[in-house]
């Protein structure tokens, strides 16, 4: 895939970049492993004042950043202007919890046999970050916050339609003062990520991607012995009982399953809605989804803008037209538009079977699947089968439902009666093939350093009695 800006609400090529040689990427390793030499021993209240700084260039860059990743990756104007600000908004909270998440842990030293015990939170070096185009600040930047927090020092490697917004990152942190090198943009191809991440200079690794992509990074990374965090695919339930708001639910579920044109990993995509409200939550969402605009991005009144890329559009209509072929409804939507651009309508599907493609698949796009259960037992059974398990949905008023839907279902985020989304107040990250590790809070800040325990011995009888004669005289 070239490194180019190529607008998806047209198809138009607006400029083209040549990938690092092994040289240039050569030069940028040894340029931030002499970075993290000196920023390691940056003190945490300085590291907090970049990033204040950095938050506040955001603030004054919203309207050229958000402009720039709906001419990327066609995110609608709205939604990017609020990316730029929750990034803002993520920069300042590790600026003010960040030096309390690094002191040090004290432990139980009489426990121990120790005079003193405690641990200590330490930046491990250069961290390889690999990142998608589908939220091409935010992605980068829950990781690049907490680790240069940390102490630690960042390689980006964007992904390749959205090189301009890759480029903006590494500027930010520059103009807000970090110190030179500490955060690198490294424009290259797929073909790249092997022979950096298996570079000595390299000491982890962290991915936002698909499953085949998280393999590789893995197995990769494990033969040379590194860390890595993984936030893979998902295929989130939306579980809907009789008990729910159903108009809310509803609404709700639009937003879930259209955010972003459809393209987020915590996208609602499969909608399991009990019998007795079927009919009625059906009909709601039908409606809620034929109403969205679908248009220019940049206009204000669009809801829905076009699907990144062309192939990624032909693989949407892959998938809807295997579920036709054996045998689903198409409730809604189900095509594209004639007009230039990757756009695809809004879609409900009915009538999943197991022998239809996007059953246990993830679809990138706004194409909703829809089932009918009989009980909420049902609903998470179906749930669980699927191999991710990222996000969940729940709508409920029972407490028991609530209960047993927090219990059973198998996700890394159980969500009750609103929108799986991410905060940097809460921990975010999957369990089975949605990947491993999390980011944001305390644990993303820590998943990326040395938890270093730290023992000290009781000091010497003649020592103590010496400390004791030096304080007489």
């Amino acid at each position: 895939m070239a490194i180019a800006t190529i607008n998806p609400a047209t198809g138009e090529t607006l400029k083209t970049y040549e990938a690092l040689s092994d040289q240039a990427v050569d030069e940028r390793l040894d340029r931030a492993v002499t970075a993290f030499r000196s920023y390691r021993l940056t003190v945490p209240e300085e590291r907090a004042g970049w990033l204040r700084a950095a938050a506040d260039v955001l603030d004054g860059d919203t309207d050229a950043v958000a402009e720039l990743m709906v001419t990327e990756m066609g995110k609608t104007l709205a939604a990017a202007k609020a990316e730029v600000g929750k990034c803002a908004k993520g920069l300042r909270y590790y600026a003010e919890h960040g030096p309390a998440m690094l002191e040090p842990r004290p432990a139980d030293a009489g426990a121990v046999g120790a005079d003193d015990a405690y641990v200590v939170h330490q930046p491990i070096g250069v961290v390889l970050a690999i990142m998608p185009w589908n939220f091409p600040l935010w992605q980068a930047m829950r990781f690049a916050a907490p680790a240069l927090m940390a102490g630690n020092v960042g390689l980006l490697k964007h992904a390749s339609n959205v090189p301009q917004t890759a480029l903006y990152i590494e500027e930010l942190f520059r103009k807000a003062g970090f110190p030179a090198d500490v955060f690198q943009t490294l424009l290259v191809g797929s073909s790249a990520i092997e022979r950096v991440l298996r570079d000595d200079r390299v000491a982890a690794a962290t991915l936002t991607g698909s499953a085949p992509a998280g393999q590789s990074v893995a197995s990769i990374a494990g033969d040379v012995l590194k860390k890595t965090v993984l936030e893979l695919g998902g295929s989130d339930p939306f579980i809907v009982m009789p008990s729910a708001d159903l108009d809310r639910a509803a609404e709700v579920a639009v937003t879930a399953r259209c955010q972003n044109n459809g393209q987020s990993c915590i996208a609602a995509k499969r909608f399991f809605v009990h019998t007795d409200i079927a009919e009625e939550f059906t009909r709601l969402f039908a409606e809620k989804l034929a109403a969205l605009t679908v248009g220019d991005p940049m206009a204000e009144d669009t809801k829905v803008g076009p699907l990144a890329t062309e192939s990624g559009r032909e693989d949407v209509e892959k998938y809807v037209q295997d579920a036709v072929d054996k045998g689903a409804t198409v409730v809604t939507g189900g095509k594209r538009p004639d007009r230039p651009g990757w756009f695809y309508e809004p879609t409900l599907l009915t009538g999943i079977t197991p022998e239809m493609d996007l059953y246990d698949e993830e679809v990138f796009g706004p194409v909703a699947a829809l089932w009918t259960v009989d009980s909420l037992e049902e609903a998470i059974e179906i749930a669980n089968s699927h191999p991710y398990g990222l996000g969940s949905n729940l709508w409920s008023e029972d407490e028991q439902e609530r209960a047993t839907f927090i219990r059973d279902v198998q996700s890394g985020m159980a969500f009750v009666n609103g929108m799986v989304t991410s905060y940097p107040e809460l921990p975010f990250g999957g369990v089975k093939q949605s990947g491993y590790g999390r980011e944001l809070t305390e644990l993303g800040m820590y998943e990326f350093t040395n938890a270093k325990t730290v023992w000290i011995g009781p000091r010497s009888s003649e020592q103590a009695q010496g400390d004791t004669a030096t304080a007489s005289e």
